[in-house]
């Protein structure tokens, strides 16, 4: 960078950005299939519950991005401002599709800062308006796999919306499933929870079970076909790859984890 070149500005995204990111994504979400927001199937996030999530995602690491938030009336507000990587590992605890859309906000910011720091050549304008087009395309082509899962989602809880009064045969919910993954692959139980919500081939729930004990007051919990989780968690870990004797890594989750020794997975 010579003197006469500005500096290119960091773009980042507050906590209360990505709350209301995040809010203003499951409004057009509930939009799509006629649903209100809020409502059960499409929360609010509140401000506060995200800071309480923040350092289960960054770890020691988010005392970095502390910073102090004012209100309209000028009073300090405890909160957040992320970098790039650290608004899209946010986002991704929430949901993959998020942490695409918070990628793409968060590259958009960049070449706006880009753009604005100096004058393009005719090469760097056209190049430029070709990659528009070519996001273009890509968000058309995102925005219908995201109806399609919206779709796939709408027809699951139709189809579950007669709940039972007991398990099926062949059947568990997600207290089952993490201790019997935990004794069969010795997966943590968060890492369970990432395999049966959030992965692209995650099983669809069976049904929804009334929960009888009184002090449930009518709740109802998911169960999902024991064949089912079997099949898919046995496709998960052969895409894992192993970094040490009992830790791996996989393509769809940003951390290492634990895996039992002699599990098969692919090699590196």
């Amino acid at each position: 960078m010579n003197a006469f070149t500005p500096a290119i500005a960091i773009p980042t995204m507050t906590s209360l950005e990505l709350t209301d990111f995040i809010n203003d994504d499951r409004k057009a979400r509930a939009q799509a299939v006629g649903a209100a927001f809020p409502s059960p199937g499409f929360a609010r996030l509140e401000h506060k519950h995200l800071l309480d999530k923040v350092p289960d995602v960054l770890g020691e690491r988010s005392a970095e991005f502390s910073a102090n938030l004012p209100d309209a009336y000028g009073r300090p507000r405890r909160g957040y401002r992320f970098a790039k990587r650290e608004a899209c590992l946010l986002a991704m605890s929430y949901s993959y599709a998020l942490q695409a859309k918070v990628f793409d906000r968060m590259t958009a910011l960049e070449a706006r800062e880009t753009l604005q720091s100096r004058a393009l050549t005719p090469a760097e304008m056209f190049l430029q308006n070709a990659q528009a087009m070519v996001e273009v395309e890509r968000r058309q082509i995102a925005q219908g796999e995201e109806m399609a899962r919206l779709s796939e989602s709408v027809e699951t809880l139709m189809v579950g919306s007669m709940t039972l009064t007991e398990r099926p045969s062949n059947s568990e919910s997600i207290t089952h499933i993490r201790p019997r993954m935990l004794a069969k692959y010795q997966l943590p139980a968060r890492i369970v929870d990432l395999v049966m919500r959030q992965l692209p081939y995650s099983p669809k729930p069976a049904g929804m079970v009334r929960n009888q004990r009184e002090e449930a007051l009518g709740a109802s919990y998911a169960v999902f076909w024991t064949k089912d989780v079997n099949t898919t968690f046995a496709r998960f870990v052969k895409e894992c790859t192993r970094v040490t004797a009992t830790k791996v890594t996989h393509p769809d989750i940003p951390e290492r984890f634990t895996l039992a020794p002699g599990v098969e997975v692919r090699h590196g």
